[in-house]
């Protein structure tokens, strides 16, 4: 596995390195050795956190977890991705034909009288079904998730709702 280790207030040490592809090598047994894995570290006021995201054949497993030490976030973390893994099993081999896209959620921060957009990320759309678009949401780990969908032509929206049910919005032709 390809590692990419992130950090933003936290000091990275050959130790710590060293312990993070030596946790991350136990997932060797689900993806080949050309998946690639970016590990954000950061520092809280509460503690330390960290972001897990896997790239593999199109689809993107992520789990953020905040925890007082970054040892026990990023097994927390490992423990998300399996669970993911293990939940969508048979979606995720039928899904193997899918092309990689990137996805990332653009983040709004509010002022007191004006909106301001404090990130702005771009990915690629590719065609996708509703269903695979509801997998990738459920792998990400997203209420929400937008995607070009390959039966309309149009871009779409698939969202968790409250019940536990999804949602599509399409627009109005």
């Amino acid at each position: 596995m390809k590692i990419r280790i992130i950090t933003k207030k936290f000091t990275l040490t050959d130790d710590v390195r060293e312990w993070v592809e030596k946790k991350l090598a136990k997932l060797n047994k689900f993806f080949p050795e050309d998946t690639e894995a970016t590990v954000a570290l950061s520092s809280t006021k509460i503690g330390e956190r960290i972001e897990l995201t896997i790239y593999r054949n199109g689809s993107i497993f992520r789990s953020e977890v905040a925890d007082k030490d970054y040892k026990c976030a990023l097994d927390t973390a490992m423990e998300n991705i399996e669970r993911q893994i293990r939940k969508n099993r048979t979606r995720l081999e039928k899904k193997i034909h899918v092309k990689k896209e990137v996805f990332a959620e653009s983040e709004l921060a509010e002022a007191e009288d004006a909106i301001e957009i404090a990130k702005v990320k771009r990915f690629e759309m590719h065609a996708m079904t509703v269903e695979e678009a509801i997998l990738q949401m459920n792998l990400l780990n997203h209420g929400f998730y937008m995607f070009l969908n390959s039966e309309s032509g149009r871009y779409n929206v698939v969202y968790k709702r409250d019940d536990n049910q999804y949602g599509v919005i399409e627009p109005i032709e």
